[in-house]
């Protein structure tokens, strides 16, 4: 019959007894302290400094209001943000004296480049080409119309009109075509069946002739309206047709527009007037 020891006296065997030396690979059994007043509670345990709360508090607020506080530049709510370089930011919000100095320099520009361009106060006319109007004239009027021919590239052609033309003979057909002449001035060709006493005086502005003058061996009347310094010069054709050369120009540049006149043939005749020179006489 065997033995069985009692978990009590193997307990009572790993146990070792007070004053007996610790076996070989075990911890020495802790001791019990022995009684006494107790040790304070700081010997006990000596915790570590802790941080003062107060800058915990203070740091809360400053979060708190910093994430309140929108911060500077940003863009209210439902405003895309458009971030901008330093240089640009400060070229903008430098304030109104860098505006007005920046005014300033473009009013200076202006004024220099306003100072070195060159101006002229006189109204400068578009060139025109005649040429349809003169085919239509020649063959479609009712009577034989006059065009210059041979003037120099100096007198320029500004203006050119039809009237009554097309109508089936029942009004007057009148052409109209103006110029600007060498000396700058302005001198128009008018010419109508239109009645001879009151289409001359009208196209002259004047009912009162001056004189007459020669021209090419044929004789014009000179008229002169003096508020409008218009001078003017008219002759009326064997079959009624009126030529009045009229405006702002001399009686001689009038009297070379005169005589460049040259009646127009229906038959084979060129779009474009002809070249050559204008022969002129008093």
């Amino acid at each position: 019959m065997t033995d069985k020891t009692p978990s009590s006296a193997s307990a009572a065997e790993e146990t070792p007894l007070e004053g007996e030396p610790a076996r070989e690979g075990e911890a020495p059994a802790q001791q019990e302290a022995p009684p006494g007043p107790e040790a304070p509670a700081q010997q006990e345990a000596s915790p570590k400094p802790e941080a003062s709360p107060e800058p915990e508090a203070s740091a809360e607020p400053e979060a708190s209001a910093q994430q309140e506080a929108p911060r500077e530049g940003d863009a209210p709510a439902g405003r895309p943000v458009v971030e901008v370089s330093p240089a640009v930011h400060k070229r903008l919000t430098t304030g109104l004296g860098g505006f007005a100095l920046a005014m300033g320099a473009c009013l200076l520009l202006v004024l220099a480049i306003y100072a070195i361009t060159p101006r002229s106060d006189k109204e400068v006319l578009p060139t025109v080409d005649y040429g349809a109007q003169l085919w239509a004239m020649r063959n479609d009027a009712p009577y034989t119309v006059h065009a210059p021919e041979g003037l120099s590239d100096r007198w320029r052609p500004t203006s050119s009109r039809l009237n009554g033309l097309g109508q089936g003979g029942g009004e007057p057909v009148a052409w109209h075509l103006g110029f600007v002449t060498p000396g700058d001035e302005y001198a128009a060709l008018e010419q109508s069946n239109e009645k001879a006493s009151e289409y001359v005086p009208r196209m002259a502005n004047s009912s009162k002739p001056v004189g007459t003058q020669q021209v090419n061996g044929q004789t014009w009347t000179k008229y002169h309206r003096e508020d409008k310094q218009a001078n003017s010069l008219a002759r009326t054709l064997p079959g009624g047709v009126s030529l009045v050369v009229t405006g702002t120009a001399t009686y001689e540049e009038l009297a070379v527009l005169a005589g460049s006149l040259k009646p127009q043939s229906k038959d084979n005749a060129p779009l474009t007037p002809s070249s050559g020179a204008a022969e002129t006489g008093s």
